[in-house]
């Protein structure tokens, strides 16, 4: 069996609003509702064996409600991931119409960040640039990265990045190769990787090689596994095969075919969390991987319907 844990992800449960094509629109918005729920699903999953939980300043409320269930809870083994360079601007409002985060990598935000994520220490263990792209500056940014390596030395943190686009790869390539005082910088890679999505296999294989956490998130890619009716009518079949759902089966795709530090789950709820947690009781066969890897969208396609998705 492969070695990977299933972490938690914060984006659905510290935000009223976000992008997935599952949704329930019956379900109470309000901040004291979100918190309650957030503090269900955080203890359901520390009950049942997760210890990873990350979440970001743009996730609404969500590196509020982590802090607060950290100090409340005093779980001594958890190791929590943070993130900078997105700010939430939504501020609670139902249905914005607006971008509802703003993605800024400038030292200023760093700092302006890390005065409040550093609240997650001594637990806060990977401390990742949110969303690293080409054109955003992160890559070139010598001052950044001193800023970032003296964090990592001062507090012994791994120094991650998150990516994604159809220039993932393109970013990690660059990414691994950045380092100060001759020590590479980027410890952890945080990559989107799915069945539709498989762009960075190679690359994610060479990041193991090195000895680098590997994390994935969207393995659900967004809900859309439940959307693809071609996707789905063979998750469903596997489902039958496995006794669980399309959730675990997706899920351990990404599993058996990464192995993976740590695979993330989006739930938003105790009972959609228990579906992927069951991804961890069994291995698909090799047949079936074949299967899976042969419902590969190409990458560009793949992030165009993407951004199209709507935040709800």
């Amino acid at each position: 069996m492969a070695a990977t844990q299933i972490g938690l992800g914060l984006a659905a449960l510290g935000r009223p609003d976000y992008i997935n094509v599952r949704q329930n629109s019956n379900i109470d918005k309000s901040k004291i509702a979100f918190k309650n729920n957030a503090f269900d699903v955080m203890d359901f999953a520390y009950k049942n064996g997760v210890r990873y939980f990350d979440t970001a300043p743009s996730y609404g409320l969500g590196e509020q409600f982590l802090l607060d269930w950290k100090n409340t809870r005093q779980h001594k083994d958890i190791q929590l991931s943070t993130k900078w360079g997105y700010t939430y601007v939504a501020n609670w409002e139902i249905g914005f119409d607006g971008k509802h985060e703003i993605k800024e990598h400038s030292l200023s935000k760093l700092n302006e960040q890390w005065k409040i994520s550093k609240q997650l220490l001594p637990q806060l263990k990977i401390y990742q640039v949110h969303s690293a792209t080409l054109d955003s500056g992160i890559l070139n940014d010598g001052t950044i990265h001193e800023r970032l390596f003296q964090l990592k030395k001062e507090h012994g943190l791994q120094i991650g990045i998150t990516t994604s686009g159809s220039n993932q790869s393109d970013i990690i390539n660059i990414a691994k190769t950045i380092a100060v005082n001759g020590e590479g910088l980027f410890d952890s890679y945080q990559v989107t990787y799915n069945i539709f999505e498989q762009s960075t296999f190679e690359t994610l294989q060479e990041l193991k090689t090195l000895g680098k956490t590997i994390i994935i998130k969207e393995a659900l890619a967004n809900g859309r596994v439940f959307a693809n009716k071609n996707v789905k009518k063979h998750l469903e079949t596997l489902s039958k095969i496995y006794n669980t759902g399309i959730d675990a089966i997706a899920m351990r795709y990404v599993i058996d075919t990464i192995d993976p530090t740590i695979v993330l789950s989006g739930a938003s709820t105790t009972n959609h969390l228990a579906q992927n947690l069951k991804a961890l009781e069994f291995e698909l066969s090799t047949e079936d991987l074949n299967l899976l890897t042969s419902l590969k969208m190409d990458s560009k396609a793949y992030w165009n319907e993407r951004n199209d998705l709507t935040w709800n």
